[in-house]
């Protein structure tokens, strides 16, 4: 069993590039997979391995700069969840596209997974889901709003339009770890919302610690990984990827007619050219091929995101 670690931290960086050689060879030399961005405002990434070379990762990352406070969530896969390491620069390590946004200057109110039935069951309590379109599919929390974006920077723009339905209400806030929340309750709190709440350790450490019995999330909650779902305990979900559009698909839609392995799924049929297509079996055709010959293609790779 292998030890996944899903981990951000803000902080300054004043020289980013400097830290991606030694981070990486560590990785490497500890069998760690997965992506960890780096950018002047901090850390992000999940990480997979065996469990001490997980563990000398975060050290490593503790003694970073500003980092020693740093907090992460551990949950496990039966399988490699990432085929390589990859360390990548990046401008922000969660892209919201908003310059003045800071969290390191404030934040919405941390809530613990165990007072949050509590919160978002109250009459004046507007719930939004700050995660994209895809995401929210397949889980949600109750009565969650959905903004239905197709990304994150996307979520200044439908806040702006839509607002008004939340005159007088208190906002609480989630996604899937929490570093999405970060900035989205730092923005809020910029536009002059006064209430603002978030889901500490987000969706994740609320499945760990939430009894089933007792929870108020419905569905599975999308994984960046290998993995594609998980549920509650972190056990991992039914979900697999469609190779095509990058969707969490369940195994029943391998089914639909729509389906062709790696270059449609009912989601993305319609949303592809059929020039498209043809360079989707092109990139299958090369990946058996690699399989073949005992190789593994990086076009079979999943696309890991921060």
């Amino acid at each position: 069993m292998l030890t996944v670690a899903a981990l951000y931290h803000f902080t300054r960086f004043d020289d980013p590039a400097a830290l991606r050689a030694p981070l990486l060879a560590l990785c490497r030399a500890q069998k760690v997979t997965g992506t960890l961005l780096l950018a002047r405002e901090g850390i992000n990434g999940t990480i997979a391995g065996p469990e001490a070379g997980i563990g000398a990762v975060l050290a490593h990352v503790r003694a970073l700069p500003g980092c020693d406070g740093l907090e992460w969530k551990r949950s496990t896969a039966r399988e490699r969840p990432f085929a390589r390491m990859k360390v990548r620069l990046k401008k922000e390590i969660v892209t919201m596209g908003q310059p003045d946004v800071d969290p390191r200057a404030r934040v919405g109110n941390y809530v613990a997974p165990a007072d949050w039935n509590d919160l978002i069951r109250s009459p004046d309590v507007a719930v939004i889901d700050t995660r994209n379109d895809y995401e929210v599919a397949i889980g949600s929390f109750d009565g969650a709003v959905d903004p239905q974006t197709q990304s994150f920077r996307d979520f200044p723009g439908w806040w702006e339009a839509n607002k008004h339905r939340f005159h007088n209400k208190r906002i609480a806030m989630f996604c899937t770890g929490g570093i999405r929340c970060e900035k989205s309750t730092n923005y809020l709190l910029g536009q002059g919302v006064e209430d603002v709440y978030h889901l500490q350790g987000g969706i994740l450490k609320y499945l760990e610690e939430v009894p089933e019995a007792e929870s108020t999330w419905h569905g599975d909650c999308f994984v960046f990984d290998g993995r594609v779902s998980v549920g509650h305990g972190l056990i991992e979900g039914p979900h697999e990827l469609c190779h095509a559009c990058r969707r969490p698909i369940l195994p029943e839609d391998r089914t639909r007619p729509e389906y062709e392995h790696g270059v449609a799924c009912h989601l993305c049929v319609d949303q592809t050219t059929e020039a498209d297509k043809a360079r989707f079996r092109e990139r299958q055709r090369q990946i058996a091929l690699a399989h073949a010959r005992g190789e593994r293609h990086l076009a079979a790779d999943v696309d890991e995101e921060g």
